[in-house]
């Protein structure tokens, strides 16, 4: 896993503060590789329960800005899938395939 201990302190902190309680936050993408270098960090957020399109993008924004202040400007993707709803996204199945859990609100 290719982020820093204080990038994972900040995830952390920042999904504890925005996402409702039982929400996951996967890491996943080329930050999983160590063998690769780059990239942005992508994260996928599972809250438990589901969202419209609008709560996801306020979600994902207020997560974004959180992030934001605590490690600075960053390329940070975030998807947002609630775990009981069905997702046809690839790189949601992806990132459920494998991602590494960062948090569990």
């Amino acid at each position: 896993m290719r982020i820093s201990p204080t990038e994972k302190a900040a995830i952390i902190s920042a999904a504890q503060a925005v996402l409702p309680a039982g929400s996951r936050v996967l890491l996943f993408g080329s930050r999983i590789d160590d063998h690769l270098r780059g990239g942005g960090i992508d994260l996928l957020v599972e809250p438990p329960a589901p969202f419209s399109a609008q709560q996801a993008v306020a979600l994902s924004t207020q997560l974004a800005a959180r992030l934001c202040r605590l490690m600075g400007e960053r390329h940070i993707d975030i998807l947002v899938a609630s775990v009981d709803e069905p997702d046809d996204r690839l790189v949601v199945a992806e990132a459920r395939r494998h991602g590494l859990e960062m948090v569990r609100t």
